[in-house]
């Protein structure tokens, strides 16, 4: 169990499980019912592929970095079969129990994780990581979950006619959605930002060319501001009345943030500093959960 836990690297499955628990006090606050088969489902075909994921990165990149994996290759082979296939079902089966567009969303989730570190190509190897893992883990996750759980046509409503697809967008919530992801999205591609940045060195000796590579120092700065964008988008939900003004109170965070921000900005080192990005998002969207949760009780 020690070895399959370490190789689907079960400490970082944070990003998903916040970005969930996040989402669903976000439901319980806006006094929606939830359907916790459709949830419960969700959940496990997202945690599954996050599983599924790590371990098809950890399954390729030691091919290359020359450490040794938890298992025999075939075995972490058929780990990662196993794991992407009951992922799998459980999506189709979500699909099938709600539309059209779980089953595409859901289709683009599984393509973009599957080709993050498999392909000629691998994302990982390009400046795209920090996008695509704060929209996977900061946008997809949020509004899938919504999605299920809201009356229908609260976001889009779709008809198909003869050869034609007629999709109508409702823009108000949308917008209100993209700004609530804000938080999930920048403090998710904050641990990716930092990630690469400590990596910088080896990352050019094995020909990857991650986002720091093309901008620099200016990565830093980056990744001190996606995390102010955090509190301009509390304030900016607040305001809006998407919120109630009690989250206000995880602004407080900026102190220890800050701390934190100071200490990588004086040494980017895997082992020393990557742990501020972790610490940070615990902070973030820890106290952002407890607060929406709180409110909710309260309201």
């Amino acid at each position: 169990m020690r070895r399959f836990l370490d190789y689907i690297e079960i400490r970082t499955k944070i990003t998903s499980i916040f970005a969930f628990l996040m989402t669903i006090a976000l439901l319980v606050y806006q006094k929606q019912t939830i359907n916790w088969s459709l949830t419960g489902i969700f959940f496990m075909a997202m945690f599954l592929f996050d599983l599924t994921t790590t371990a098809i990165n950890n399954y390729i990149d030691t091919k290359s970095n020359h450490q040794v994996l938890q298992f025999e290759r075939r075995t972490a082979l058929i780990i990662i079969y196993v794991l992407f296939g009951i992922s799998a079902s459980l999506g189709i089966l979500l699909a099938c129990l709600t539309d059209l567009v779980i089953f595409l969303i859901g289709g683009l989730c599984f393509l973009c994780g599957v080709f993050y570190t498999y392909g000629p190509l691998p994302i990982s190897r390009m400046p795209l990581g920090e996008v695509l893992s704060g929209a996977f883990y900061g946008i997809m996750i949020p509004f899938i979950l919504l999605y299920i759980n809201s009356p229908a046509g609260t976001f889009l409503s779709w008809n198909v006619k003869e050869m034609t697809i007629f999709l109508q967008l409702n823009i108000v919530p949308i917008l209100l959605l993209l700004l609530f992801a804000v938080i999930p999205f920048c403090t998710t591609a904050n641990i990716m930002l930092a990630n690469n940045i400590c990596d910088l060195e080896k990352d050019i000796l094995v020909k990857r060319h991650t986002l720091p590579y093309y901008i620099g120092k200016k990565a830093l700065y980056l990744f001190a501001g996606l995390y102010y964008i955090t509190y301009m988008a509390v304030i900016a939900l607040v305001i809006v009345k998407y919120l109630s003004p009690i989250c206000l109170l995880s602004l407080i965070t900026i102190l220890p943030v800050q701390k934190n921000i100071k200490v990588f900005f004086q040494k980017q080192d895997k082992s020393a500093t990557f742990v501020v990005a972790i610490k940070n998002y615990l902070l973030i969207m820890g106290a952002n959960t407890l607060l929406i949760f709180i409110s909710a009780f309260l309201g």
